[in-house]
C-alpha cells in the first residue's frame, strides 16, 4: 500500500521574479488589503453566529492594522459545536467516499485558482514573506490532492488472508466527531492538512484556529463550503483557547483531537483526553505534532558553501518560526571558525522588514509576546555564548528581530536545549562526528535534523544514530514536501503521525475485520 493513486505531483511554486507574476501578487495584496477589518462569524450546526465579545487579528508587520474582527466563543458554544458535529456524523460518514474525495479535489482546484489571494492573506496576517506564503499555499493544495488519492486506497477493503471455508475482509471506518487545533505558523497548510484528512475519511470536525491567524482559517472555511462540503460537516469556532480548549477536548462526544503547537499545550491535551468523562464510550485518540530543537551537523568533510546556505535558510526562513527550523548548528572544530565567519557575513546581509515588501528576506515574528520572549532568550544567550550577529530589534512598528547567531554555546545551555521559536541560532563546536551526533541527540525533542558531509560511512552512521523523525542529508532541515517527506517527530516532538505520508489517514480511521463462514 505504498503507491499514490492517480499520479500525485507536488504543486509548482509561483516564480515572483517573473514580472507578470510579481504584478499579479501586488494586485492580490491590494485586493486583500481592501478587505481589512471585516467581521467573521462562527459556524455551528449550519448557522452563522455572533457573540458579544470580539477580538481582532493584527498585521504583525504593522500592528496598527486590523486584519479581521472575530467572535470570542464561549464554553457553551464550544459544547454546542461538539454536539453539532456529533449529530451530523452518521450522515457524513454515510456519504460515499468517492463523493468526499470529489469535494476535496474541488477544494484543491479552488485553492489553486485563488493561490495568490491566500498568499496575500498569509503575508498580512501571518507575516510571511512572498516565497514563504507561496510555499504554505502550495503545501495546502498538495495535502488536498494527496489525501484525496489516499482515501481512494482506504475506501476499498484491505487484502487479508482467506481461510478455507471463510470469506474474510477488513474495512476502514471513520472515527466520529473530532477537534482540529492548527497553529499560527502554517495557518493554511497545516489547517488544511489536518482538516481535510479528517473530513475525507468521513469524520466531522470542529475547527478551532489560532487567535493570531483566524482570518485565514475563516477564508478556508468558506472555501470548503464552496467546494461542496455540507455546512454541518464542520463547525468553525474562534476565540480563546483558555476559554474553550478544555471544553472541546474533554467533551464526552469528542472522539479524537488533532493538534499542532507547543509541547506544553500538546501534553495538556493528551492528559485531558486520556481521562474518560461521564457518558464517554471510547478512548480518545490524540494526534499531536509538537515542538522541535532541530540541529544541523556540519562535518569537516562537508561542502562548506552548501552547509552555510542550508543552515541560514533553515534557521531564518519565516523568522525561525517553524517547528522544523534549525536552532542548533553543530560544527566540526576543524572548520568551525571558517563556517562561523562565512555564516555571519551572510546573516548580516539579510534584510528585515514588512512581509509585503518583496525585497525583505525576513518579516516580523507573530506578536508582541513572542517578540519579548525571543529577546529574553537572546539576553540569556549573550550570557551563555558569544553574540556574533543580530541580537536586537530594528526600529519600526512591526514585531521585528534581526537574525541572531550566538557562538560557543555548550550543550547544557538554555538556548541549546529550549525551543525559542524565533530567529536565534546557537552554534556549537564538535570534536568529531560521533561527538556531533551525541550533541544533536542531546534534546528532549526529535523532529528534524540534517547532516552535511561527503563521507558515505558518516552518512550511514547518521541514518542509524541521528534520532529524529525527519532526517535530511546534505540539504536544509526545513521544507518537507507532501508525499516525499512524511512529517512527524519522536519524543517530545509529538506522536510521529507522519503528515503527508501514506499512513496519515489511518489516524482518522479504525479497522473492522469481518469473517463470514461459507454455508
Amino acid at each position: 500500500m505504498s503507491e499514490v493513486p492517480g499520479g500525485f505531483k507536488n504543486e509548482a511554486y509561483t516564480d515572483f521574479a517573473v514580472p507578470e507574476n510579481r504584478k499579479a501578487m501586488e494586485a492580490a495584496l491590494a485586493a486583500v488589503r481592501a478587505q481589512f477589518g471585516r467581521e467573521y462569524e462562527l459556524l455551528i450546526a449550519g448557522s452563522r453566529l455572533k457573540t458579544e465579545e470580539k477580538f481582532r487579528s493584527l498585521n504583525p508587520s504593522r500592528p496598527s492594522e486590523v486584519i479581521g474582527v472575530h467572535q470570542k466563543a464561549t464554553p457553551e458554544l464550544a459544547g454546542m459545536a461538539v454536539d453539532a458535529a456529533y449529530s451530523f456524523f452518521p450522515e457524513w460518514s454515510g456519504t460515499p467516499a468517492a463523493r468526499r474525495v470529489e469535494m476535496l479535489l474541488t477544494a484543491a482546484d479552488l485553492l489553486r485558482r485563488r493561490k495568490l489571494e491566500f498568499d496575500a492573506w498569509l503575508v498580512f496576517e501571518a507575516g510571511k514573506t512572498w516565497p514563504e506564503a507561496e510555499a504554505d499555499v502550495a503545501e495546502a493544495i498538495d495535502f488536498c490532492e494527496y489525501y484525496a488519492r489516499q482515501m481512494l486506497r482506504f475506501a476499498a477493503p484491505a487484502p487479508v488472508v482467506q481461510l478455507p471455508g471463510e470469506s474474510t475482509r477488513m474495512v476502514y471506518l471513520p472515527l466520529g466527531a473530532g477537534i482540529i487545533i492548527p497553529p499560527w505558523n502554517f495557518p493554511l497548510a497545516i489547517l488544511v492538512g489536518m482538516t481535510t484528512a479528517a473530513l475525507v475519511a468521513g469524520n466531522t470536525v470542529v475547527i478551532k484556529p489560532s487567535s493570531d491567524t483566524p482570518t485565514i482559517a475563516a477564508k478556508f472555511a468558506g472555501l470548503l463550503l464552496e467546494a461542496g462540503f455540507p455546512d454541518r460537516s464542520f463547525c468553525f469556532l474562534t476565540g480563546s483557547g483558555a476559554a474553550v480548549g478544555d471544553v472541546l477536548v474533554e467533551h464526552p462526544k469528542t472522539r479524537f483531537v488533532s493538534f499542532t503547537g507547543s509541547r506544553d499545550v500538546g501534553l495538556r491535551i493528551n492528559e485531558l483526553a486520556a481521562k474518560p468523562q461521564k457518558g464517554q464510550v471510547w478512548i480518545k485518540r490524540v494526534v499531536a505534532e509538537m515542538g522541535g530543537k532541530d540541529a544541523i551537523i556540519v562535518d569537516e568533510e562537508a561542502d562548506l558553501d552548501s552547509a552555510v546556505d542550508g543552515v541560514l535558510a533553515s534557521a531564518f526562513g519565516y523568522q525561525g518560526q517553524k517547528c522544523s527550523a534549525c536552532s542548533r548548528a553543530i560544527v566540526s572544530e576543524k572548520l568551525y571558525d571558517e563556517f562561523l565567519e562565512r555564516l555571519t557575513a551572510k546573516v548580516e546581509k539579510l534584510k528585515v522588514g514588512p512581509a509585503d515588501e518583496p525585497d525583505n528576506y525576513m518579516g516580523p515574528v507573530i506578536n508582541q509576546r513572542a517578540k519579548e520572549s525571543i529577546l529574553s532568550y537572546i539576553e540569556k544567550g549573550k550570557q551563555e555564548g558569544r553574540l556574533v550577529a543580530g541580537g536586537e530589534s530594528p526600529p519600526g512598528e512591526g514585531y521585528f528581530i534581526r537574525p541572531t547567531v550566538i557562538a560557543g554555546v555548550e550543550s547544557k545551555a538554555t538556548i541549546f536545549q529550549e525551543e525559542i521559536f524565533g530567529p536565534v541560532l546557537a552554534v556549537t563546536r564538535a570534536k568529531d562526528f560521533d561527538h556531533a551526533l551525541e550533541l544533536a541527540n542531546d534534546s528532549e525533542y526529535g523532529l528534524t535534523g540534517a547532516v552535511y558531509t561527503r563521507n558515505p560511512e558518516k552518512i550511514e552512521k547518521a541514518r542509524d544514530r541521528f534520532f529524529v523523525g525527519n532526517l535530511y542529508i546534505n540539504r536544509k532541515c526545513t521544507g518537507a514536501m507532501v508525499g516525499a517527506h512524511p512529517f512527524g517527530g519522536f519524543n517530545m516532538s509529538g506522536t510521529d503521525s507522519k503528515a503527508g505520508g501514506p499512513d496519515y489517514l489511518l489516524q482518522f480511521l479504525q479497522a473492522k475485520s469481518i469473517a463470514e463462514k461459507q454455508i
